[in-house]
């Protein structure tokens, strides 16, 4: 009898916080709805759910290159959550093209801030036990960890260049040879390290790739 009431007060108290339902993750699962680079002709188009899996991929190697040989004391795991959960506020606002993103200082700016109601929104649906936990990934700009999701993310869409060039589309050579700058910009030597050791095996075939 005990046992049954505690069931029933946990039941209570998980629809007391999240009013019963949260749309929360079945908003999260639409990313692969959202397409990128759609001001560009793709041979293979691009969503942000798979974005997002493969910039958590390169920010945990990242993070995992800079512990070792970077003095880095960072969690690869809370970084790939970061990476994952990146863009998630384009379910609300779409995928901006970075050419109209960073047109001017005054639209960027206006952006970062609609992002920020977005990413608000987006926890607002959940139950409250779970903000302290999620805010911390969607409010994040700042800190260290964070600036190892941007080099991901930039490593990921200098990839996607790499494999429309491999399919004969010339249409991303000059963001390729964008993007390959901005890279070596960051001046980070876990990025370096990445693109020495990484980055030429996604030129090649599968056959090539000897696996």
């Amino acid at each position: 009898m005990e046992k049954q009431n505690n069931n029933e007060t946990m039941k209570k108290d998980i629809q007391t916080s999240s009013d019963s339902y949260s749309h929360f993750p079945a908003l999260l699962f639409r990313m692969k709805y959202i397409n990128r680079w759609s001001l560009m002709r793709n041979t293979e188009s691009e969503n942000i759910a798979v974005h997002s899996l493969e910039v958590a991929i390169i920010a945990h190697l990242l993070t995992v290159i800079k512990n070792k040989y970077y003095n880095g004391n960072l969690d690869p795991n809370y970084v790939a959550v970061l990476a994952m959960f990146h863009d998630a506020s384009e379910i609300i606002t779409g995928d901006m093209p970075t050419p109209v993103k960073y047109f001017n200082p005054e639209l960027n700016e206006a952006y970062k801030n609609v992002e920020k109601i977005a990413n608000q929104k987006l926890l607002s649906m959940l139950p409250y036990d779970f903000k302290e936990t999620y805010e911390k990934i969607l409010f994040h700009e700042g800190n260290e960890e964070w600036t190892l999701v941007k080099a991901a993310d930039k490593l990921a869409a200098y990839i996607k260049c790499i494999e429309e060039e491999k399919a004969g589309n010339k249409e991303f050579i000059k963001a390729k040879e964008s993007i390959l700058k901005s890279i070596k910009e960051m001046n980070r030597p876990e990025v370096k390290y990445f693109m020495d050791l990484f980055m030429c095996s996604f030129s090649l075939t599968l056959d090539e790739l000897d696996y």
